[in-house]
């Protein structure tokens, strides 16, 4: 037996026990007649004390004792003097009668602490020993909990956990897929799945009636902090539902989930709001509720008054930032410049202070009274003391930016506290979306996405106007899931397609399967998708979802642990008739 108990387990009702423990070195101190080691594993840290006047051989052993050696600890549990109130074990020590050494280590790279010294790209090359640190395994041990709450509660509302192949077709209207090639099928590719969504409606018309999978996906795109090549999904369907029914499971979802892990009860029903008011009054289809600040179209307020920049916009708009009156020429400058950044997209930045005493200044003073810069302050919904920031533009692309400023605000002012959770339903998106580069539409979702009854008939007529009936739910401005109620009918399902611009032989190709499956009686149903990563990081409180997941990709999309991706032999290539070409 190398342990009888872990290292986060004794407790001062334990004084006098024998015990023996095993795990890492922590850290060495040397303090003369004494030496204690604080031994880790993934419970805890447990101190070990070792006398040179009782035991001096075992405390010359325990003194050449180095970071992260693997050692086993037999002794008996003593009160501690000096007591660490910080560690659960701290009211104890371990008085080791015997020592062994079961593995010598080297120097780790960095070291392995809470707040370590080590740069992201070394903690990535040495993830395994980034693992033993407190943060990481806590992340993980908190996913561990997330997954195991998900499949209690999903079981309990009947849902059947079935698994869907890795190795599927590829399928376009999404990102790029990750392809994999066949070596028996000569010049043919398998692809790796975005998500299971072909699969879990066929599971529906199969008569499943309720499924989930916790599953992982694959995207080959742009990576930021909230993204990784593969990724793991909670994915659900269900049969015979409406959007209502599936809004009231998942929201007992996520309630059950902040209740068993965090300790939260959320007795209330979750706000929803139409994608129409998130874009007009956040900027966002994912928008920050925790804090005000929303957006506010000034056009009426600001043209008219000689100021060209804003008479020529389609539209202005604005925020007011509570108590900021007193930005400094350099503050205003730099959020100025801020806004210029492509990540933004906006060419200007306009103020107005309204001061404490009521007297208003801006950036803009000699095309406006002071009568109507209080006009357009109020408008925004500023009171005395407050910035008003204002920008223009076509109007999406306006209220995206802006969107981003108010978020950008927002951290500044420390108003996004990790300790509080705002979750809402965004509802009614936009079935499709326009490309002017293309001249088509596009599924904002999927094609499979069913539009709204009582806009059906704008499809002939003004699918631009078509709502969809689809959800996500947003929690502090990170969207966690979502889905829609599918199309379950194949005329629906053939217009859907023509208005995509598919041919009948593509959509055939791409979708058969589908389209052939609704033949023979699918049900009507819906479901959802939830990013696993994504709200174990929310929950955690990490900026990043690479603090969740065991093994992550770098930013450029690289394993620099294990090496991928890595070139593969000339006989590999061969055998599966590839070559390759020189990069251009």
């Amino acid at each position: 037996m190398y342990r009888s108990h872990d290292c986060g387990q004794l407790r001062i009702s334990d004084v006098n026990k024998n015990v023996t423990l095993s795990g890492w070195v922590q850290r060495v101190r040397n303090l003369g007649g004494m030496t204690f080691v604080d031994l880790r594993d993934r419970y805890g840290i447990t101190q070990l004390v070792f006398n040179m006047e009782t035991n001096s051989e075992l405390c010359e052993k325990a003194r050449k004792l180095g970071r992260e050696f693997v050692i086993q600890a037999i002794g008996t549990v003593t009160e501690r003097t000096s007591k660490n109130k910080d560690l659960p074990t701290g009211d104890i020590e371990i008085t080791v009668s015997q020592l062994n050494i079961l593995n010598k280590s080297e120097i780790p790279p960095f070291t392995i602490e809470d707040n370590t010294d080590g740069g992201e790209d070394l903690l990535m090359k040495y993830r395994y020993l980034d693992i033993r640190r407190r943060p990481i395994i806590s992340g993980l041990l908190m996913r561990h909990k997330m997954s195991l709450e998900v499949r209690k509660y999903l079981d309990a509302q009947g849902f059947m956990e079935v698994e869907t192949p890795m190795l599927i077709n590829s399928s376009p209207e999404g990102a790029r897929d990750y392809v994999v090639p066949s070596r028996l099928h000569h010049g043919e590719f398998y692809a790796l799945p975005q998500s299971p969504q072909q699969y879990k409606q066929l599971l529906m018309v199969a008569g499943v009636d309720k499924y989930y999978q916790l599953v992982k996906c694959f995207r080959d795109e742009d990576l930021r902090a909230d993204r990784q090549p593969e990724f793991t999904q909670i994915d659900c369907e269900m049969s015979f539902v409406e959007q209502e029914d599936i809004l009231q499971i998942f929201e007992g979802l996520a309630k059950h989930l902040f209740k068993e892990v965090k300790g939260i009860d959320m007795n209330y029903q979750f706000p929803r709001m139409v994608w129409q008011d998130a874009m007009e009054q956040y900027g966002s289809d994912k928008p920050d509720i925790r804090f005000g600040m929303k957006i506010h179209d000034v056009s009426a307020e600001t043209k008219g008054h000689g100021f060209k920049v804003f008479d020529d916009a389609e539209y202005v708009c604005a925020i007011a930032v509570e108590g900021c009156a007193n930005y400094s020429r350099k503050q205003t400058d730099e959020l100025t410049e801020w806004v210029k950044r492509p990540q933004v997209g906006a060419k200007g930045l306009v103020f107005i202070k309204y001061n404490e005493d009521g007297t208003v200044k801006s950036s803009v003073d000699k095309f406006y009274t002071p009568e109507q810069l209080t006009e357009i302050a109020k408008k925004a919904g500023a009171g005395t003391g407050d910035l008003v920031l204002i920008l223009c533009g076509k109007k999406m692309p306006i209220l995206n930016a802006m969107g981003t400023l108010r978020i950008e605000m927002g951290n500044r002012l420390g108003l996004r506290d990790k300790n509080i959770f705002a979750p809402l339903w965004v509802i009614d998106f936009p079935l499709f979306e326009w490309d002017d580069e293309t001249q088509r539409f596009y599924a904002m979702h999927h094609p499979f996405t069913s539009p709204k009854k009582e806009d059906i008939a704008l499809l002939d007529t003004d699918p631009g106007k078509v709502r969809a009936n689809a959800y996500d739910l947003v929690i502090n401005g990170t969207e966690v899931g979502g889905g829609s109620i599918r199309i379950h009918d194949s005329q629906l399902q053939v217009k859907m397609f023509n208005l995509l611009g598919f041919t009948q032989e593509r959509a055939q190709s791409n979708f058969g399967c589908l389209i052939n499956a609704f033949k023979y009686g699918a049900p009507p149903h819906g479901g959802l998708a939830f990013g696993l990563d994504r709200w174990v990081a929310i929950m955690y409180g990490c900026d990043s979802i690479k603090d969740v997941i065991a093994f992550p990709k770098n930013n450029a999309a690289r394993d620099v642990m294990m090496g991928a991706p890595s070139l593969i032999s000339p006989e590999q290539l061969e055998e599966l008739s590839l070559e390759i070409t020189p990069e251009k």
